[in-house]
């Protein structure tokens, strides 16, 4: 730590912006271990005097039982944090969900667990804001994209991406058949300034048009918002949730800087992959977990086998327990 403080001491420190930024990342871990590790020793120290008191007979039983809860809950997101290890874990993430082929089915599947992520980033205390969102012509949604922004955003909601299967009885069928519903969910990180994404103005297509969103009147009444093409790759992005266009191409243009950037990304494992000769199993985009209403209900991850019958639970946005059964599995090493 004491290297730390006199690298970012010295004169020159911020020269070079990409190793001065480096430092900071990993000073800032480091003094998050350490204050963990402080909490984490007082705890133990409050519950050993508990424990002395209880044995002399003190009625200190229900504070004993809530510490105890409260070491295991700060240790178990301890371990959570300690597999979040990637180069990104740490930042925010950008979500994107669409439905699949199905109609109203799908869209409104899609509206579903847009919800469920919402409510999701409520019990985390997490920040979010929906950048974009295209309703459907009956009900749900055509596609969402928010920003979730709060510390290792992009290393939870990364165990969500993929394709979510929901079977149900269908609220829009006269006849209420059983309906097998398909949403894919997208997740990126949110990048900082210093990460270079190569992005020409030539390679661009920038329309504008009026927002169908909520929002207020001004929103209704101004060509606000944003559509990005990217023509060499063809990813289109939009936003239509702030009041201005110039904020809305600037909030366009970080998530088309991430899926440009993660593009990059899957081209390099791609041709290292190809080199070595190893056919590895594609977990991005593949239908990662099932939500059954009918004729029984079970929510059911297919990569760590974990399921859960309270799926009203789960849709109301308890999701760490196949978080935390993801990242272990990925740690591990092993794969479904």
């Amino acid at each position: 730590m004491a290297t730390l403080e006199a690298q970012a001491a010295a004169p020159d420190f911020w020269k070079d912006q990409a190793a001065a930024q480096q430092v900071l990342q990993r000073r800032r871990r480091l003094e998050d271990d350490r204050a963990l590790s402080a909490s984490l020793k007082q705890r133990g120290e409050d519950l050993a005097v508990l424990v002395e008191w209880a044995s002399q007979g003190e009625p200190v039983d229900d504070d004993l039982a809530r510490g105890l809860d409260e070491l295991e809950a700060e240790v178990e997101a301890a371990e959570i944090k300690k597999m979040l290890g990637g180069e990104h874990d740490r930042r925010n993430a950008i979500v994107t969900i669409h439905p699949g082929a199905g109609g109203t089915e799908s869209q409104d599947w899609a509206e579903m667990l847009l919800r469920l992520y919402l409510r999701w980033t409520e019990r985390r205390g997490f920040k979010r804001d929906i950048i974009d969102l295209q309703p459907g012509e009956e009900a749900g949604i055509k596609s969402a994209t928010l920003v979730v922004t709060g510390d290792y955003a992009y290393g939870l909601l990364l165990a969500e991406a993929g394709v979510h299967r929901l079977v149900r009885i269908s609220p829009y069928d006269q006849a209420a058949r059983r309906h097998t519903s398909f949403a894919s969910v997208f997740v990126w990180p949110e990048l900082p300034d210093d990460v270079e994404v190569e992005i020409e103005d030539k390679d661009l297509r920038i329309d504008t048009y009026r927002s169908s969103g909520a929002g207020g009147q001004h929103v209704n009444v101004t060509d606000s918002a944003v559509r990005i093409t990217h023509l060499p790759t063809n990813i289109v992005v939009s936003c239509q949730n702030e009041r201005s266009q110039h904020r809305n191409r600037d909030a366009a243009m970080k998530v088309l800087r991430a899926r440009l950037y993660d593009l990059k990304l899957k081209e390099q494992q791609a041709k290292l992959e190809q080199i070595g000769g190893e056919k590895k199993d594609i977990a991005f985009g593949s239908q990662i977990r099932s939500y059954v209403l009918h004729p029984y209900r079970l929510v059911k991850d297919h990569r760590t086998k974990v399921d859960v019958g309270d799926v009203d639970r789960v849709l109301d946005g308890d999701l760490d327990g196949f978080i935390k059964a993801y990242l272990m599995q990925k740690a591990s090493g092993s794969s479904a």
